[in-house]
C-alpha cells in the first residue's frame, strides 16, 4: 500500500485537477471510479499512479497531462492509458493491436524535391526504451552511468558513413557545448511538463550526444527517452535519410533490447509516442500554399499531416517555411508512417506547383 503522504498528494492533486477548468486528458479520463481503482497500484519496479499524473496535477494546461515512469504502468494503470491512448492516438481502442515492426523495402522511397526548390531539409527518428531499466522518474544515478556507458559503447561499435563520436553531457567542454549548439543538436534540460514528472533528475548524469562525421545521424542518450534516433540531411532525400535511420536502429537493437509491447508497440515515456514511435518531417517552403493556410491544412488533414511553424509547435511560419509531419504513430507500420508523409508532401508540393 501507498505511504499516507503520496495518497494524501494523490488526492488533494486530483481534486485539485476536477474542479479546474483544465482541457488535459488526463482530467477527462481520471474519473472519480478509476482514480479509487489505481491510487494504490504499484509496478514491479515500485511507480505509482503518482508518478503518472503529477506532471497532469501540477500543470493544468497540459493537453495530456500523464507519462509512464516504467514500461509496465501501461499494463498496470491501463484503466487510465488505454483511454487516452484511443483518445489521443484517434481511435486506437485497448482491442486493436499495433502491427509487428515492418521497415517496408528502404529502397522504395526517393527524392521529394529533386528539383531543389521546396524542401529545405527531412529528418526522421524515432525513440526506443532500453529492457530493464525504468524510464526517467525511477532511474537511480548509478543506472543513468550504467546506461551512458552501455550506450556509448554500443554507439562506438558503429561503422561506415554511421561512425561517429559520444559526448557526454558531464564535463563537457565549453568548446563542444558551443559546437553542439550552433548544429543545433544540444538538448537542454526538460521544461516544466517534464521537471514536474520528475524527467530531470540528476541532470546531466548519463545524458549524452552521439553524432556521426557527417552530422546526418544523431542519437540523444537520456533526454525524454532513453534513446532518440534522428537520421537527417539537406535537401529531400527522403529515401537517402529513411534507409540510414533503419540500418543504424536495426544495428543497435542487435546488442541493445528493447522495451516492446505486443498490443501497443515500443514503449516509450509518453504516450503520445508509442507503436513506430516515427517522426518522419520536413522543412518545407510553400510560399503560396502559405497564402491559403486553410488549403494547407486541408491537404494536410486528408494525408494525416501535422503542420507546425519553422521552429516547430506553437510558432510561426518564417518567410513559409512549414515544418510538417506524419501525425500518425500506432496503429500502422514504420513504412507506411513515412510513406503518409512521403505522399502528403509529393501532393503539396504539386499544388504549390500549379498555384
Amino acid at each position: 500500500m501507498l505511504y499516507t503522504s503520496s495518497l494524501s498528494k494523490l488526492e488533494s492533486g486530483w481534486c485539485s485537477l476536477a474542479s479546474s477548468d483544465s482541457k488535459s486528458l488526463i482530467k477527462k479520463y481520471l474519473t472519480k471510479g478509476v482514480f479509487g481503482e489505481l491510487k494504490g497500484k504499484k509496478t514491479s519496479f515500485g511507480s505509482t499512479l503518482l508518478d503518472c499524473v503529477q506532471s497532469g496535477f501540477e500543470n493544468h494546461d497540459s493537453g495530456v497531462g500523464i507519462y509512464a515512469p516504467d514500461a509496465e504502468a501501461y499494463t498496470v494503470f491501463a484503466p487510465i492509458f488505454d483511454p487516452i491512448i484511443e483518445d489521443y492516438h484517434k481511435g486506437f481502442k485497448p482491442t486493436d493491436k499495433h502491427p509487428a515492426k515492418d521497415w517496408g523495402d528502404v529502397n522504395a522511397l526517393g527524392d521529394l524535391d529533386a528539383e531543389k526548390k521546396y524542401v529545405i531539409s527531412t529528418r526522421v527518428r524515432c525513440a526506443r526504451s532500453l529492457v530493464g531499466y525504468p524510464f526517467n522518474p525511477l532511474l537511480t544515478e548509478a543506472q543513468y552511468k550504467e546506461m551512458e556507458e552501455k550506450v556509448s559503447t554500443t554507439l562506438k561499435g558503429l561503422a561506415g558513413d554511421l561512425q561517429g563520436e559520444f559526448y557526454r553531457l558531464t564535463g563537457m567542454s565549453k568548446t563542444v557545448q558551443q559546437k553542439l549548439i550552433d548544429d543545433h543538436f544540444l538538448f537542454k534540460e526538460g521544461d516544466r511538463f517534464l521537471q514536474a514528472a520528475n524527467a530531470s533528475r540528476f541532470w546531466p548524469t548519463g545524458r549524452g550526444i552521439f553524432h556521426n562525421r557527417d552530422k546526418t545521424f544523431l542519437v540523444w542518450c537520456n533526454e525524454e527517452d532513453h534513446l532518440r534516433l534522428i537520421s537527417m540531411q539537406m535537401g529531400g532525400n527522403l529515401g537517402e535519410v529513411y534507409k540510414r535511420l533503419v540500418t543504424a536502429v536495426n544495428d543497435v537493437e542487435q546488442r541493445l533490447p528493447f522495451a516492446h509491447h505486443d498490443r501497443l508497440g515500443f514503449l516509450t515515456f509518453c504516450p503520445t509516442n508509442l507503436g513506430t514511435t516515427i517522426r518522419a518531417s520536413v522543412h518545407i517552403k510553400l510560399p503560396k500554399l502559405a497564402a491559403d493556410k486553410a488549403k494547407l491544412e486541408q491537404v494536410a488533414a486528408k494525408y494525416s499531416l501535422q503542420v507546425r511553424g519553422t521552429r516547430g509547435e506553437h510558432t510561426d511560419a518564417e518567410g513559409g517555411v512549414y515544418d510538417i509531419s506524419n501525425k500518425r504513430r500506432m496503429g500502422l507500420t514504420e513504412y507506411q508512417a513515412v510513406k503518409e508523409m512521403n505522399d502528403g508532401i509529393t501532393e503539396l508540393i504539386k499544388i504549390e506547383k500549379q498555384l
